[in-house]
């Protein structure tokens, strides 16, 4: 059987050619891009507001640009390092030797204390045997000065020495009182008082009671009056032991056969009858 024939229907000489333009979107496809290119907009504007928001509220700030190091530039600053260096060195090197001269200067202070303090004590030690050695010394003259004065009168001092009981005035008093208110002090070698003495400091202390200057040692106390004898002693006399102009020791007659002196520094200032101590001679000032 045969199929039918359909009928050719003519064309236009274009109708073979697709339509250059293209195929229009559906409406609900527009609507849908036009809605997501809204929210990307609208997103867009809400975070552009926010950071002219976050730009507000920061503090600007501006930015500074830095030099470039130069081959000249990091030599200066490595040698400004070196500078520095050198200068800390420096300055603790100052510090060690200004440690080190204060440690010198203090164990030098000490090392002289240490050396004053010996030589005082050695000094102090010096004048303390040359006092004993004086105090001997005297102690033996005197034995000897009672040996000849007994040999020579044949029956003892008494017969060489005025035992005069005579009351004592005037500037004689003045002197005895003196003497005899030291009696119990020290015997210090060299002192003048008034809380020690020696022989001849005693006499010219109390001497200068009543304006008379005597001279300073033994020696020239036993020649600075006119010379009496033994036998006619007077209260304020002054007594020596030794030869005229030579003597080792001074003392003051008191009346009544008793005379005031330093001993020494065992006895210290005393009063003792002139048996104690036979004097060899006496002058007299007053």
């Amino acid at each position: 059987m045969k199929e039918p024939l359909i009928p050719v229907v003519p064309m236009s000489h274009t109708a073979h050619i697709r339509s250059h333009r293209k195929p229009r979107r559906s409406a609900s496809k527009i609507a849908m891009r036009a809605g997501v290119a809204g929210g990307v907009l609208g997103t867009l504007a809400v975070a552009g507001a926010s950071a002219s928001s976050a730009n507000a509220a920061e503090p600007v700030t501006q930015t500074l640009e830095l030099p470039t190091l130069t081959a000249d530039l990091a030599a200066q600053v490595a040698q400004s390092a070196d500078a520095t260096q050198q200068a800390a060195a420096n300055y603790q090197l100052q510090a060690e030797r200004d440690a080190a001269a204060a440690k010198a200067a203090k164990q030098a202070k000490s090392d002289l204390a240490e050396a004053k303090k010996k030589a005082e004590a050695e000094a102090k030690k010096k004048a303390e045997e040359a006092a004993a050695r004086k105090a001997a010394a005297e102690r033996a003259s005197r034995s000897t000065a009672r040996t000849t004065l007994s040999a020579s009168t044949g029956s003892g001092v008494s017969a060489s020495v005025s035992t005069s009981t005579s009351t004592a005035t005037g500037s004689a008093a003045a002197v005895i009182s003196f003497v005899k208110a030291q009696i119990g002090k020290s015997y210090v070698m060299g002192a003048t008082g008034p809380s020690a003495y020696d022989c001849s400091g005693l006499v010219q202390a109390a001497f200068k009671q009543v304006g008379i200057s005597l001279p300073r040692v033994s020696q020239d106390q036993s020649t600075a009056g006119t010379q009496v004898s033994l036998s006619n002693l007077q209260p304020g006399d002054i007594l020596y032991w030794g030869g005229a102009g030579s003597a080792y020791h001074v003392a003051v007659y008191v009346g009544d056969g008793m005379f005031v002196g330093a001993q020494n520094p065992s006895t210290g200032i005393v009063e003792k009858p002139l048996s104690y101590d036979p004097p060899t001679g006496a002058v007299r000032v007053l």
